[in-house]
């Protein structure tokens, strides 16, 4: 053994950072490697995981500045993401964010999902981008996410936060590569663990590793090992620098170190060795060792081996503990007369000082491994533990006044880094004003930071009666968020699905609504596609627990089979081992309920009762609105559909065929038709856009399309069809205007006159493939001027050509020209083929089928002519 090499127990140098492992028969969070428990090889692959896990955050957090960092793993459902391991921050610093859905609007879902990278400066682009993060973390931070992945298989995703001011410009180019190429290659390992046997089973009781930030050690450790025979020692480099020699300059003997002790000790380490051979071990032995200004105490800790033979008797295995500066720190701060504490980055008091017990009213013993706010009834509002989180989460200081009762003013500090936060207390007067509470604005840029001393500040409630925590707060917020953005009650459904489930562990969800006084199954999801079904059509007055809850509006919660009563069939426990009734209740009259199912019996804490129940009652609100915009939206896009044409009519010579499609599922509806009009003279093609999407928008287009058909049937010329019908617009005063092409062919030639009212050219392919728009002489809009005339154009259509057509909102995109999508649209037309005309249709339309930016009408009039 080198003498300079750390000795004793394998394991690593002191002062390295090491991730405290869960027991071995698990992978990291709760995984479980394959292969028999406990063998050698699940803890190698549990370990190898660990290793991969520690690694990656670590190296993340490094490589881009951040001061926190965390890993998501898939679950083994596929429904959500779950936190795997952390660095800098504890998981109780994300609120209901340890188990994600998938399908949630925030950074790291979206990162999973999308397979990009989602980087966020500051916290006003995250406010702009992914508002519901803001409105539950509303602090001064910038975060990147990155998907965690092998190959096109993603597993995963990270998140790395940086405290970030107002203008904080992120992350640069060349970091977020480093931290993709990170997030890479722990995809690729863990890919390649589960190769070898893996299987990770991620979901809501995943323990994740937690990652300690690199910090300066306050006790230093030096590790040796003594030959007492001989005298020699194995030192490594730290017991070299304890012991004030260079580690190139220690000659591995005992007489060496014992030459820097004070005279006194060196007698006392012999008398130490002779009593370790008898005892077995040494206990905090102290040392005084010399220093340039004097001597400092040491303590000497260490065994003799447990083997046999007497050679093992003569080795003294150990440590040398330097704690001077910690100690003389302690001292230090126990002469203020201040209030000084620190907390751990979860909350919890890891030193306090005694003068904070006089200005608290509290013993330092009340409060060790404990939460400030836990402990003192006059620190539960919420407001207090935001202010320690809004400090670790922007890594700002922040400070606040609180009201010990029953008229004592206290000014908190709280200054935080990545291991924690110190707190420092002072006495204070009372604020100049009345207390009020003012956060900041969500995106602000600031860190939620009430006023210092003789400023306001909030007046915490004097009771004893601790309201919710702010995860609980946190989950009604994200649910509730999320449920804003909903339109539609499948929309709704979808995100309490979403929502609910990973949330709080269950496997099944099912929502029923209540028509003409019966239960009727509007969603449901899990692995039981049965679930609850015999709740389907039964009436409100049968004793059934779905039922039961709903005129008292008191939800159930069902813990287990054994617990279920009434007269549920005996079926409706088949796989499910427990159950939460919620009644849905909107303006006081019940309009469904919502089931949760689990596998397994299921306890239901004081606190998830009362956030099942709150949130029951924003489901209800959002399903009651979404079914009446789902009632309105259908009448109005039925009032649409009713005014396009059901069916084109059949004409000898050519073959037509007309899409039309919705800018928008919501309520507004356009006001874009086609029309294919059989005449005395032939047959006209019409396509027009009356500008809005209003129910007066479709209005208007009914009756334009009527006075068009009325027009041509009366046997008028292009030309004067459209002056007729603008005249009409323009008398009916609807304060719309629209565009329209209109196109008589006549019959038995190839030849047709064509008019144009501000409308898009229309597109004509030849046989051969060649395509051009077709410039035609035209006029102005309809509705402009009653008294506009419109030149009509004479047009050629050799057998075997298609015309097209159709409405700007197939060629208009945002920012981009509109020759531009005409021209797209063009050689779109040439090169798809054109032996079936609905086949052709479907390919012109599949871009913006495909856009999720599209929010314009899209009408489309294909016309075939002697094909063939």
């Amino acid at each position: 053994m080198n003498r300079h090499e750390p000795v004793g127990p394998a394991g690593p140098q002191a002062g390295s950072s090491t991730a405290t492992r869960p027991d071995s028969g698990t992978a990291p969070g709760g995984a479980r490697p394959g292969g028999p428990a406990g063998t050698a090889d699940a803890d190698g692959v549990t370990a190898e995981c660990e290793d991969a896990l520690v690694a990656a955050v670590v190296k993340a957090i490094r490589e881009t500045g951040g001061h926190a960092g965390s890993v998501f793993l898939r679950s083994r459902d596929n429904r959500s993401i779950v936190l795997a391991a952390t660095c800098g921050a504890s998981p109780s610093l994300l609120g209901g964010w340890r188990l994600i859905p998938v399908n949630s609007p925030i950074p790291v879902a979206a990162a999973y999902r999308s397979g990009r990278t989602v980087h966020l400066a500051d916290a006003d682009e995250t406010a702009r981008r992914y508002p519901q993060l803001a409105v539950a973390l509303p602090y001064a931070f910038g975060s990147a996410s990155v998907p965690v992945g092998a190959g096109q298989e993603r597993l995963g995703a990270m998140a790395v936060v940086w405290s970030a001011p107002p203008g904080h410009a992120g992350l640069s180019r060349a970091q977020l590569r480093h931290l993709r190429a990170i997030a890479n290659r722990l995809g690729t390992a863990l890919a390649t663990l589960r190769e070898r046997g893996a299987a990770f089973d991620y979901d809501g009781s995943t323990v994740p590793i937690e990652v300690p930030a690199p910090t300066a050690p306050a006790v230093r450790v030096g590790l040796f090992d003594w030959r007492l025979d001989t005298g020699t020692v194995s030192a490594d480099d730290e017991l070299c620098a304890i012991f004030g020699l260079a580690p190139g300059a220690f000659d591995g003997r005992a007489d060496s170190l014992a030459a820097r002790l004070h005279p006194g000790d060196r007698v006392s380490l012999r008398a130490t060795a002779r009593a370790a051979v008898a005892d077995g071990r040494v206990l905090a032995r102290r040392l005084r060792i010399r220093a340039d200004d004097g001597y400092r105490t040491v303590e000497l800790w260490g065994r003799v081996p447990e083997a046999p033979g007497e050679e093992a008797r003569s080795h003294l295995v150990g440590c040398v503990l330097d704690a001077a500066a910690g100690a003389a720190a302690v001292t230090a701060v126990e002469r203020l007369r201040d209030g000084l504490f620190s907390l751990a980055p979860d909350g919890r008091v890891t030193y306090a000082n005694r003068s904070l017990e006089e200005l608290l009213g509290v013993r330092v013993g009340e409060l060790l491994g404990r939460r400030p706010w836990e402990v003192l009834p006059w620190l539960s509002d919420p407001i207090y533990e935001d202010r320690h989180r809004a400090a670790m989460v922007s890594q700002q200081p922040t400070t606040f006044l609180v009201r010990r009762p029953p008229d004592r003013w206290l000014a908190f500090s709280l200054h935080p880094d990545e291991n924690g936060v110190t707190g420092r207390v002072v006495p204070s007067g009372p604020p100049q004003s009345p207390p009020e509470v003012a956060d900041p604005p969500v995106g602000s840029g600031r860190t939620s930071v009430s006023p210092g001393p003789g400023s306001p500040a909030p007046d915490p409630p004097p009771t004893a009666a601790a309201p919710a925590r702010l995860g609980a707060i946190y989950r009604v917020l994200q649910l509730g968020s999320a449920l804003t953005e909903a339109v539609t009650t499948g929309q709704v459904c979808e995100v309490v699905g979403d929502q609910l489930l990973p949330a709080f562990g269950g496997q099944h969800l099912a929502i029923y609504v209540i028509a003409e006084h019966r239960l009727h199954l509007l969603f449901n999801t899990g692995h039981h596609d049965r679930f609850l079904h015999w709740l389907e059509g039964k009436p409100l007055d049968t004793p059934l627990p779905g039922t039961e809850t709903l005129a008292p509006g008191v939800p159930l919660f069902v813990e287990s089979r054994q617990d279920l009563t009434g007269a549920a069939p005996a079926r409706a426990m088949e796989g499910v081992g427990a159950w939460a009734y919620l009644p849905l209740i909107a303006s006081n009259r019940p309009v469904g309920t919502c089931i949760i199912g689990f596998d397994e019996i299921h306890h239901f804490t004081t606190k998830d009762r009362g956030i099942l129940t709150a949130l029951s009652g924003l489901i209800a609100q959002a399903l009651e609105r979404a079914r009446l915009y789902d009632t309105k939206s259908a009448l109005a896009h039925g009032l649409q559909t009713a005014l396009l044409p059901h069916r084109l009519p059949v004409l000898p010579g050519i073959r037509t065929t007309g899409r039309y499609l919705p800018g928008t599922s919501e309520m507004d509806i356009g006001g874009d038709w086609y029309d294919v009009i059989p005449t005395a003279d032939g047959v006209a093609l019409v396509i027009g856009d009356v500008e809005g999407h209003s129910v007066a928008a479709a209005g208007t287009m009914g009756q334009l399309r009527s006075a068009v058909r009325a027009f041509a049937t009366a046997g008028h010329s292009p030309g004067d069809v459209l002056a007729g019908t603008n005249r009409l617009l323009a008398d009916l005063g609807p304060g719309l205007l629209a565009s329209c092409c209109y196109i008589r062919i006549e019959p038995g030639t190839d030849h047709a006159y064509a008019v144009r009212a501000g409308h898009c050219p229309p597109l004509l392919r030849l046989a051969d493939g060649s395509t051009e728009a077709l410039e035609l002489a035209g006029g102005p809009l309809l509705g402009v001027d009653s008294a506009s005339t419109y030149p009509q154009t004479r047009l050629d259509l050799p057998p075997g050509s298609v015309l097209a057509l159709y409405t700007d909102g197939l060629v208009e995109e945002r920012g981009t020209d509109i020759d531009l999508g005409i021209d797209q649209l063009r050689a779109a037309l040439a090169h798809a083929r054109a032996a079936d005309l609905e086949e052709l249709a479907d390919q012109l339309l599949r871009k913006a089928l495909r856009s999720p930016h599209r929010t314009d009408d899209i009408a489309l009039l294909l016309t075939a002519f002697r094909p063939g």
